[in-house]
């Protein structure tokens, strides 16, 4: 339950809102409980007037408007409670999704890598769901409760203690009741919200991969594979729902107790003339009212537990801290960068690996200049551009972005001067022409196309009936390979960076399409710097610096020609890719 507490700045957001539904609360019980007092008044005039055949019609219907007219007061106030309280579980909902979400984007790369994407759904949608019953029903009712079971219990110990004291004779069995059941429920919904995080993973991971499922004919399985983890959630939930179920009819069972006790022993009082009949009819009308506290008192019990349970899980996302982020070391007042970019002894090993993947690197890529990196697969390229824009950051050594070690620059800052185009294209559900412009508030109309021609995308576009305005589907699925890649560079050069990197982002377009985008960046990156990884010989063999990594480290460096005549692995690459050429013209 201490998971709780840290709803409390949202709910110290909200205070006067709640504590004005808290007066509602009051307001509306002390219009209520006054209500038996009244039907005991009427029903002891009620019988003395047929005893003394005085009674009048008009007497009964004055007492019945009274309490009528109190029942409709205590219910206007009861539509302001939940008008107050309900609402402001709403709007914690809605602030604590979005502090989720942002602290999400916080996180460091490495973190989505480690964390299933269907596991961070869940949370945000069924665990923010129980918390935000915490909020509203978890404060709405216990409030209620506690307000109703005080007033009526403290009329029933003024109109008789003794009779009072025996009814809540059950009280303790109750909350011994529901202190055990709350474990259980506790422990209970966090088995069945975890096992709904494998559910939704396996569901996001079919959808997204769809292709390739139906590609190796896999679907059946894939049904039952899903199949095995929906019936696991069903037994989940209803292990839960027994352990639910035995709350409400035990609550019921014991206010029975009292029921009978109070009829039996103030039956007996009411014949042997201590109580009137108008008392005792007064106290079972407060012990009916004590029903709904009982039984919302072990429902409330349910929702605390489950919203705690709930509260725990996401905290332990809200407790993961970025590990890439601006720090006391940052200085606020760089607002821009040049672009040049300073490898000194730079060493990176990845946490799941016991191996360094860089090694000792050292590399100076002055502003305006060319880098390619050329290398075997697993060689360290990615790793390696990927320390630039602070994906990861270094192990050992010291990487310079314009002579300043690149974590003392603002994290925004460094970003924002950084055109990326990674491996793995992404293309959100939009129009082509926000896709481009994503990640730039004010890309005009012109800049988008401007980028696009850069690309060699647009004439490709201009082909579609609505052209920029195409709507492409999720992850950019009606266009092509090469399309993707294309739109994903535009959206790169839209920015305008001073860094560019391509990270073998030309692989799906053709050598003859990969030269003209090539030609169209030499001009538009002048005096910007530039950085492409490359399996293709082609697309490095007109940068003005070219390395090769093996292993982690620089094994060779310089021009074309220069690594040509050096005979290393630079030079078998080249062999073997001419080699290849020759057999494909045959």
């Amino acid at each position: 339950m201490k998971s709780l507490l840290r709803l409390q700045p949202y709910l110290w957001r909200y205070r006067k809102i709640l504590s004005f539904g808290l007066l509602t609360v009051v307001a509306s019980n002390l219009f209520t409980v006054v209500q038996p007092m009244l039907l005991g008044y009427a029903v002891d005039e009620l019988k003395h007037g047929i005893e003394t055949h005085t009674f009048v019609s008009t007497d009964l219907l004055r007492w019945a408007a009274l309490i009528v007219a109190l029942a409709f007061v205590a219910g206007v106030f009861t539509f302001l409670t939940r008008q107050t309280i309900i609402v402001v579980s709403r709007h914690i909902e809605f602030d604590l999704r979005n502090d989720l979400l942002s602290h999400l984007q916080k996180l460091h790369y490495s973190y989505f890598q480690n964390t299933p994407t269907g596991d961070l759904m869940a949370h945000a949608t069924n665990d923010i769901a129980a918390v935000r019953n915490v909020v509203g029903p978890g404060i709405m009712y216990p409030s209620d409760t506690l307000m109703t079971f005080t007033m009526v219990l403290t009329l029933m110990l003024v109109k008789d203690w003794q009779l009072t004291l025996l009814a809540l004779i059950p009280l303790p069995f109750v909350s011994f009741a529901v202190y055990r059941l709350g474990k259980l429920v506790h422990a209970k919904f966090n088995e069945r919200q975890e096992q709904f995080s494998k559910l939704t993973t396996r569901a996001q991971e079919n959808l997204s991969g769809i292709r390739v499922v139906k590609s190796y004919v896999r679907e059946e399985f894939e049904i039952q594979e899903f199949r095995k983890l929906s019936w696991d959630y069903l037994k989940k939930n209803l292990v839960l729902a027994r352990a639910q179920s035995i709350m409400w009819p035990l609550m019921f069972i014991l206010v029975g107790f009292s029921m009978v006790i109070t009829v039996y022993f103030g039956g007996a009082r009411v014949i042997d003339n201590e109580i009137s009949i108008g008392t005792l009819t007064a106290f079972i009308a407060y012990l009916v009212m004590l029903i709904w506290p009982m039984i919302a008192f072990g429902w409330v019990t349910n929702l605390l537990q489950q919203g705690a349970a709930s509260m725990g899980r996401l905290a332990t996302i809200f407790d993961a801290i970025p590990e890439i982020r601006n720090t006391e070391a940052t200085d606020a007042s760089i607002a821009a960068i040049e672009g040049k970019i300073e490898f000194r002894n730079v060493s990176f090993t990845h946490k799941s690996s016991s191996t360094p993947t860089l090694r000792a690197l050292n590399l100076v890529v002055d502003k305006g200049m060319t880098l390619a990196i050329v290398g075997r697969t697993g060689s360290g390229k990615t790793s390696l551009i990927n320390l630039i824009p602070r994906l990861y950051d270094v192990t050992e050594g010291t990487l310079l972005i314009d002579g300043k070690d690149v974590r003392s620059l603002p994290l925004e800052v460094l970003r924002l001067n950084i055109g990326y185009v990674p491996q793995e294209t992404f293309l959100f559900s939009e129009s082509i022409a926000d896709n481009i412009r994503y990640g730039t508030a004010n890309a005009t109309t012109e800049r988008v196309q401007n980028a696009a021609a850069i690309a060699n995308i647009a004439k490709d576009v201009e082909s579609f009936a609505k052209g920029f305005e195409t709507m492409i589907g999720e992850r950019g699925i009606t266009l092509s390979g090469g399309q993707k890649q294309r739109t994903s560079i535009a959206r790169a050069l839209t920015r305008e960076p001073k860094i560019l990197i391509l990270d073998d982002c030309l692989s799906a377009v053709d050598t003859y399409t990969e030269e003209k985008i090539l030609q169209r960046l030499r001009e538009f990156m002048k005096d910007r710097t530039s950085i492409i990884i490359s399996h293709r010989i082609s697309t490095v063999k007109n940068a003005d610096l070219i390395v090769v990594l093996d292993q982690g480290a620089i094994v060779e460096r310089g021009t074309h020609e220069e690594l040509i005549d050096r005979r290393g692995i630079y030079n078998d690459l080249y062999q073997r890719q001419l080699l290849e050429q020759q057999l494909e013209q045959m």
